[in-house]
């Protein structure tokens, strides 16, 4: 057993290469407070900085057998592995991130879960003629959404449609603006 813990990381990098654990765990011991507090500088999530630690980590054990180290130290490269990744989650989790509805409205789809939907048709007056000039599904399914309050994937299920299909129905109907004009510029 060789003692890891006062070699250069160019030499435990090289020993974490030819599969040494205790090389790459000194690695590991040497520099994940530095990476983690990195990690937290970036994004704000405590599941997300460990995942990104992890991921750091891991990129550097496989590819251990070809990192150039600046140097002597690895933390350099392990910090942009680090940032990397950071920007890698953060474009993943773009496409989820919801589109906030205007002051005052985001309590809709709670009301509109909670009561019955006359109730929630009355709330929403002031959209209602919008709504009723859209074509049948698409009027359809602005009442699913905005009136009783469901996903769009609840929708597209009871619609019968795909989830694409409603992807580009929203965008047409976004695109045309006028549900949209309403519930921004309402008068109570």
């Amino acid at each position: 057993m060789v003692d890891s813990v006062g070699e250069p990381d160019r030499v435990l990098v090289h020993r974490s290469a030819t599969g040494d654990r205790r090389a790459f765990a000194a690695l590991f011991d040497r520099h994940s407070r530095a990476v983690t507090r990195y990690a937290w500088a970036l994004v704000s999530d405590g599941l997300d900085v460990q995942e990104i630690v992890q991921d750091t980590f891991t990129t550097a054990w496989s590819k251990a057998g070809s990192l150039a180290i600046a140097e002597s130290s690895a933390l350099p490269w392990l910090l942009v592995t680090c940032r990397n990744h950071a920007l890698n989650l953060r474009r993943k989790k773009a496409p989820h991130r919801a589109e906030p509805l205007p002051e005052g409205l985001a309590g809709l789809a709670d009301v509109a879960a909670n009561e019955d939907r006359a109730l929630a048709v009355q709330r929403l007056r002031w959209v209602q003629t919008d709504i009723e000039a859209l074509d049948g599904l698409d009027r359809r399914i602005c009442e699913l959404c905005l009136v009783e309050g469901r996903s769009y994937v609840e929708a597209a299920a009871i619609v019968g449609a795909s989830a694409g299909a409603m992807g580009t129905r929203r965008a047409s109907a976004r695109n045309r603006n006028r549900v949209r004009r309403a519930v921004s510029n309402h008068d109570e």
